[in-house]
């Protein structure tokens, strides 16, 4: 049931009926029917490529239908652009925050609609405004802070405020706490609850599924572009949920994890290591070993991996590959068998303008170029041969943006493939992707540690730490500070950690 509404908010009633949208003459939409209640929170799930995001971009205005209709309170309209939409009550959160990081909150929530006097932004209307916007939903945000020092969970609240200043009704929210910390998370999560409560609906957009059964109200499956089911979150599992968007059961959610021998060979060792965000850290990976590394967003856990990887200055402190010190450099790094799948494959992963096939084999440039040239013949065979391995279907020829966030993220994984590995590192390896191809991704994280290659994995979703690692370090304040293994090794226990205060190890 939709959460209680306060008087006096504005309501919206929003309706598809047998919408359609095709690309290129490729359908990704067809006969969908939806109902959006009024103060309720609606989540749509499904893997990428279901039709999740073009469904909502109808609804905001930054596609229009092919077939169907779209209504607002009973009425049909075709929106023209977001503006459009927004003018009738609907806004989206996007992923991707569109901040201007050198104005203060205030200036971005009521960026281009600033209260004016004699042709001047009033500063005391300005923060009048920014207040009452403010009180309506709870948030303590102070009005004169620059967003560009703010937390993302509290840049996010920025653009909230920023729609409902404009008289948003109905909020798009695609990926919200795909970026957010564990404690993050909860308060957006507190975020939602209170924009539903308040009279305002809230479609959201996420591969959490704990997430969708925990805060929504209604749950739609899209599969390939078609409406599976729409249903009471009440009566759905991730279970079931998975079965929907998949069209079979997934099985177990992680493989199982290959033996270790504990006293096997150490393939990484890490002394007391200093680098930007790091301070003293000192940690070993053993032959066929999966280690997480967990911990809240900002600890220290990406700096490491840079650090580890050569990405990043080493002011002190060694770093070793089979008992050999490697190189404080990428190249050094790669000879010795390191090899990093960064957190962001679209910013330090992948040449987005480049084709499939160029993206697979850049890590193997001297096979596939003897002589300084590419030969096309043997580039077209090593990428095909990786990108079967690890099942990323389609022409290689293909620029590497038209594919899905999992089967990009696949692709990195064909990368490395290529090169001798003692040791993977995996940094946040699922964000983003759709369920099915997740599992696909565990699989070849775990098939690396079968065949005797350390791995070490950096996730903010402490269930897939559990689920993959043999042994997990907390890293808070560029320090570790936790290290759990067997029955030890509890979500409760890292939680617990990833909160302690790193010199006294005690919970704040």
């Amino acid at each position: 049931m939709p959460h209680s509404a306060v008087a006096g908010t504005p309501q919206l009633l929003v309706e598809l009926r047998g919408v359609g949208k095709s690309f290129g003459g490729l359908a990704v939409l067809g006969g969908i029917d939806l109902r959006l209640e009024p103060g309720s929170v609606h989540a749509l799930v499904g893997e990428n490529g279901a039709g999740k995001s073009t469904l909502s971009k109808i609804i905001s205005g930054l596609y229009t239908a092919d077939e169907g209709q779209l209504l607002v309170d009973g009425h049909e309209v075709s929106f023209g652009s977001p503006r459009e939409a927004l003018d009738r009550g609907i806004a989206t959160i996007a992923q991707e925050l569109a901040l201007v990081p050198e104005l203060t909150v205030a200036e971005n929530v009521f960026l281009g609609r600033e209260p004016r006097t004699l042709g001047w932004i009033s500063r005391r209307k300005l923060r009048k405004e920014y207040l009452a916007v403010a009180q309506r939903t709870g948030f303590d945000l102070n009005p004169d802070a620059l967003v560009g020092g703010m937390r993302t969970a509290d840049q996010q609240k920025v653009e909230i405020l920023r729609a409902l200043a404009r008289g948003a009704s109905l909020i798009i929210m695609d990926e919200p706490t795909a970026a957010l910390s564990a404690h993050d998370t909860e308060l957006l999560h507190g975020v939602v609850r209170q924009l539903a409560a308040s009279g305002h609906t809230v479609l959201l957009i996420s591969h959490f599924l704990s997430e969708v059964l925990e805060l929504a109200d209604t749950v739609t499956i899209l599969r390939d572009g078609r409406l599976i089911r729409t249903a009471p979150a009440a009566e759905e599992t991730e279970a079931s949920l998975i079965e929907g968007m998949l069209g079979r059961t997934l099985g177990s959610v992680f493989p199982d994890k290959p033996e270790v021998v504990s006293q096997g060979e150490v393939v990484l060792s890490v002394r007391d290591l200093v680098a930007p965000g790091v301070y003293g850290v000192s940690f070993d990976v053993r032959a066929g070993e999966i280690v997480g590394l967990a911990g809240l967003v900002g600890a220290g856990r990406s700096e490491i991996a840079h650090a580890v990887f050569g990405a990043a200055p080493r002011n002190g402190g060694t770093v070793s590959v089979d008992g050999a010190a490697t190189p404080n450099s990428i190249a050094g790094s790669l000879k010795r068998g390191i090899f990093l799948i960064p957190e962001s494959r679209k910013e330090q992963g992948l040449v987005l303008g480049r084709p499939i096939r160029d993206n697979v084999t850049l890590s193997n440039m001297g096979q596939v170029a003897p002589g300084g040239w590419v030969s096309a013949a043997v580039e077209r065979r090593a990428s095909r041969t990786m990108l079967d391995r690890v099942t990323v279907a389609g022409d290689d020829r293909r620029n590497v943006s038209a594919l899905s966030g999992g089967n990009q993220q696949k692709v990195l994984f064909g990368r490395a493939l290529q090169r001798t590995r003692k040791l993977l590192i995996a940094d946040e390896p699922t964000r983003g992707v759709d369920v099915g191809s997740r599992r696909a991704i565990y699989d070849l994280i775990v098939e690396q540690a079968a065949q005797g290659i350390g791995v070490l994995v950096i996730s903010s979703d402490v269930e897939e730490v559990l689920g993959l690692a043999h042994r997990v370090l907390v890293v808070r304040g560029g320090v570790i500070v936790g290290e759990f293994s067997g029955e030890a090794m509890t979500e409760e226990n890292i939680i617990t950690a990833a909160f302690a205060d790193p010199i006294t190890n005690e919970s704040q």
